[in-house]
């Protein structure tokens, strides 16, 4: 992934803010801040025509205020996906240098640039010109940084605030035999980025980064695409330092989990940086939730535009366009003619790396007798392994939970066996919940787990559902499938079986033990009778 995120370029001084020389602790996450800047850039199949490419910059937009609160004003949350005029950030860090201790910022983003195809000075969908090539009116972005470099002391005595700004511009490129020509245009971005400080004790204080969008704001009713234009797109923020160590908000230490929860983070999620091991630093705050220690996969060629699909799938599906579909794709953006060039030309073995990858093995150590395998009836305790799969979101750190098998019982045989689905009923069946029977039609409140929950679930917090059914996993564990009650779509998607799912440890109930009013089970068409996987999330879905 790292050849192709590097497009980007070096940045002039001006698109830096003046800051002079970018400082290398940032280095280390540049794969993986490439990522999130171009995170879902252009999507397969990579053609103007897609669906898909037809809504774009979803992660990280900040909009002019007035905008956005044209119909009120937004809720904050970690969630980057939600549109917003500012991104706050707010992390602890300890002191080991209080004399000469000093923070630097950097925030990055895209500008957006409309590329636009002219045929004799009139605007144009698309244009072919007398060498066969097809050119298409898109949207395009570049990258911008601004960077901040200040004392520790100056930011605990009221902070700094920087202009942070892309001018406007317009570039005009002929095309050969004067058939036409592309017009790239600019408007002016203005934004600003304030840090501060605030001591916690002596050799502990909070940081706030606070990046907020200060441009005129377009009218109320002004189109998402237009209004882009003056918008900070995949906006997320680098913070590094001399003399100090950043605290993960993911794992803290426990006598800091109290302070680790007072932190506000809006629209955005920060994770240590580096290697697995190291001491904090460098902080990456990211409009999409990633573990500590993100890293990109080793074996991934370059960058699909999609790091939460699978470099392999991605690359065969690309192989299998047709002709007309990649002549598409390459005028539709430079970027994805780099993706075609690159699959067209990759060596054998380089595909091969792709397939396959196992991260980590964990041992373990059955009891019952190495010739007996675990779920046979009369084996006395589960065998488990853990591997991280192949097909991990670029940036997952660590081997997951291992995996248990259920072991066959007297009145309950192995999930292969027949028999085994006998006596369940998705739609009638319940469980226990804090005394409380949950199952078809019952209201909760979500409460994902925030370690081993999936990184979409975490999204939801503290919303309300009802379950739609109960289910049971071939491990022998339990979830209740549940749509959301804010969902404008929640009743086709109970119509047709698609729903969020949670384990019982992660739901609230909403009506007490015995509550006359609680509701009947409505019976969802199409349920599957058992299901595997945790979530329906976006990246399943985007394909």
């Amino acid at each position: 992934m790292a050849e192709a995120l590097a497009e980007g370029g070096t940045k002039s001084a001006a698109t830096r803010g003046g800051a002079g020389p970018s400082p290398g602790v940032f280095e280390q996450l540049g794969a993986v801040a490439d990522a999130v800047l171009y995170e879902g850039y252009l999507l397969y199949p990579y053609r103007r025509s897609s669906t898909k490419n037809r809504v774009r910059w979803q992660f990280g937009v900040l909009f002019p205020r007035d905008w956005v609160e044209a119909d009120g004003p937004v809720t904050a949350g970690v969630s980057g996906s939600a549109d917003s005029w500012y991104q706050q950030t707010e992390c602890l860090l300890r002191v080991r240098q209080p004399d000469s201790a000093r923070v630097r910022v950097r925030v990055r983003y895209l500008q957006m640039q409309r590329k636009q195809v002219e045929e004799a000075g009139r605007p144009v969908e698309s244009l072919r010109g007398d060498d066969g090539t097809v050119h298409l009116t898109f949207d395009e972005a570049l990258p911008r940084e601004c960077e901040i470099e200040a004392p520790l002391d100056e930011l605990l005595r009221g902070g700094r605030t920087v202009t942070v700004s892309a001018a406007a511009g317009e570039d005009v490129e002929p095309l050969p035999d004067d058939t036409g020509r592309v017009v790239r245009s600019r408007e002016e971005i203005r934004a600003e980025t304030t840090v501060t400080a605030e001591r916690l004790c002596d050799d502990l204080c909070r940081i706030r980064v606070r990046t907020t969008n200060t441009a005129p704001a377009p009218p109320p009713r002004t189109p998402r695409d237009e209004a882009l234009r003056r918008a900070l797109i995949a906006t997320h923020t680098l913070i590094g330092g001399d003399g100090v160590e950043f605290v993960s908000l993911i794992d803290p230490p426990a006598d800091l989990e109290a302070l680790v929860r007072a932190c506000r983070n809006e629209f955005t999620f920060p994770v240590l940086g580096g290697e697995a091991g190291d001491t904090g630093p460098v902080l990456l705050s990211a409009p999409i939730i990633l573990p500590d220690h993100p890293q990109v996969a080793p074996e991934s060629p370059g960058d699909l535009h999609d790091a939460a699909e699978i470099d392999e799938i991605l690359t065969l599906r690309t192989m299998l366009l047709t002709d007309e579909e990649k002549r598409e794709a390459r005028a539709t953006d430079p970027r994805a003619a780099a993706i075609l060039d690159r699959v067209d030309t990759m060596p054998q073995e380089v595909f091969e790396r792709l397939h396959g990858a196992v991260r980590s093995l964990t041992p373990s150590t059955p009891t019952a007798p190495a010739d007996r395998l675990s779920g046979v009836a009369g084996s006395p305790e589960p065998v488990t392994f853990s591997a991280a799969p192949a097909d991990r979101l670029p940036g997952a750190a660590g081997s997951p939970e291992p995996v248990t098998f259920a072991a066959a019982s007297a009145d309950r045989p192995a999930w292969w066996q027949e028999g085994a689905d006998d006596g369940l009923s998705p739609t009638t069946d319940t469980v226990l919940v804090d005394g409380v029977p949950l199952g078809g039609g019952s209201r909760v409140r979500l409460r994902p787990r925030g370690r081993g929950a999936d990184a979409q679930d975490m999204f939801l917090a503290g919303r309300t559902a009802e379950v739609a059914a109960v289910f049971h996993d071939v491990d022998g564990s339990v979830h209740l499938a549940v749509t959301l009650d804010d969902d404008p779509a929640a009743e086709l998607n109970n119509w047709y079986g698609r729903f969020h799912y949670f384990r019982p440890d992660e739901l609230e109930p909403l009506e007490p033990a015995g509550s006359p009013d609680e509701p009947s089970a409505p019976a969802p068409a199409a349920a599957p009778a058992r299901h595997t996987s945790e979530s329906e999330t976006p990246a399943a879905e985007a394909e």
